[in-house]
């Protein structure tokens, strides 16, 4: 077997489920899970009907390129989204199963290990955990760039030494960011974007939960790129359809961006074998071309956010982030920082699940930037996630 394997950490739920292996909790207390970043709102019924309408499609196998009809489809959606040119729907829009097959994936067709040099990829701290798990896997280092409150929980790219970025071959960024929901500016952007046309680096673009904001659309990348003058070179964006329309089960996503790298990605993937069902891409076309389903899903959230920050701004610190489904709180001063504490304390004594920051991070450069905090995922219906505030606001008072 491949021995990069063993390089692999455990994943943060297995971290969990270890941490609760015999706690206790209050069988008198209904469980509520704020854990696990997984939609619960309903899936449109417009992307039911349409994967029962498109049943046919199972008769044939998919092109790996996928139906111009999607294709389309997600190059009007960005047009429209971002009010930017609208991209080339034969060279720059890959369909994928989803941005965590194509983030890993992409990572194993970018790295160049033979450049006589371990090639360097880059992550924000805390961060998605395949971004380490793709570049471990494909024989490169991974180096953290801490997000922490003072820096408005972005990278801070000036902390980089200039012999890592010699070796960096690719950047992962996530905005609006997990687990934090803060968002690049479009000054961010242009330090990044410098960054790469100095060494050369691919910039890789989670942008998984753009569309879940409250005062105004976060800024995405191809978007900044054109406020910025800049073409697509070196950038890629990946999105899906999970948060945006409630569909994780649909495991449907694009990538978008440079064409010269998405080219020589189609072709990894040919390869690779992973190639959406025409029945999916139909569905998903539908999913694209309708809003109405996302403003509503946007107004649950808020309305989750309307209801929890005010029972856990005094207690657990938290304030409404910029975007995504997240609260990033903080521990109380009695565990002393130590978020897995808390974590195992509210799932006996209040029957909530809460994920430690800690297990969404790495130490890097002297500190756990997740240590002392816990993420909240506000994916459960309304009464459940106010019950589990309240629970949770007075075990920690």
């Amino acid at each position: 077997m491949n021995p990069l394997l063993d390089r692999l950490q455990p994943y943060p739920f297995q971290r969990l489920k270890a941490l609760f292996a015999d706690a206790r909790p209050d069988p008198a207390l209904g469980h509520v899970d704020l854990s696990i970043g997984e939609p619960k709102h309903p899936t449109p019924d417009l992307i039911k009907q349409a994967i029962i309408a498109h049943f046919g499609g199972l008769e044939q196998y998919p092109a790996t390129l996928g139906l111009a009809d999607l294709r389309h489809a997600i190059a009007d959606w960005l047009s429209r989204r971002y009010d930017i040119a609208r991209p080339n729907p034969d060279s720059e829009i890959l369909p994928v199963l989803g941005s965590r097959e194509a983030l890993f994936s992409f990572v194993q067709a970018s790295i160049d290990r033979e450049q006589g040099y371990t090639p360097v990829v880059i992550s924000p701290n805390p961060f998605y955990q395949i971004y380490e798990g793709a570049a471990l896997l494909a024989g490169a280092e991974p180096y953290y760039v801490n997000c922490l409150a003072e820096q408005a929980f972005q990278p801070d790219w000036a902390s980089v030494p200039d012999a890592v970025w010699r070796r960096t071959q690719l950047v992962f960024v996530c905005s609006p960011g997990n687990p934090t929901g803060a968002v690049m500016t479009l000054d961010d952007w242009r330090a990044l974007f410098e960054l790469s046309d100095r060494h050369g680096f691919i910039i890789a673009s989670d942008e998984c939960y753009s569309e879940i904001w409250f005062d105004q659309p976060p800024l995405g990348a191809l978007q900044a790129a054109k406020l910025l003058g800049r073409d697509k070179s070196r950038l890629v964006v990946f999105s899906s359809l999970s948060k945006r329309s409630n569909a994780p089960g649909l495991r449907s996503g694009f990538v978008a961006g440079d064409a010269a790298l998405l080219a020589r990605f189609l072709l990894y993937r040919t390869y690779h074998g992973s190639a959406m069902s025409a029945m999916v891409q139909a569905a998903s076309a539908a999913a694209w071309r309708d809003e109405a389903h996302v403003e509503a899903n946007r107004a649950a959230y808020r309305a989750k956010f309307d209801a929890l920050v005010p029972i856990l701004a005094e207690t657990l610190g938290v304030s409404r982030p910029d975007a995504a489904f997240y609260l990033w709180a903080k521990v109380p001063d009695r565990f002393a920082g130590d978020d897995a504490a808390f974590a195992r304390a509210a799932f006996e004594q209040c029957h909530v699940t809460v994920l430690p920051g800690s297990y969404l991070a790495r130490d890097a450069h002297g500190i756990n930037p997740g240590a002392g905090r816990i993420r909240l995922a506000l994916v459960a219906p309304l009464a459940d996630c106010i019950e589990g505030a309240k629970r949770l606001a007075e075990f920690a008072a």
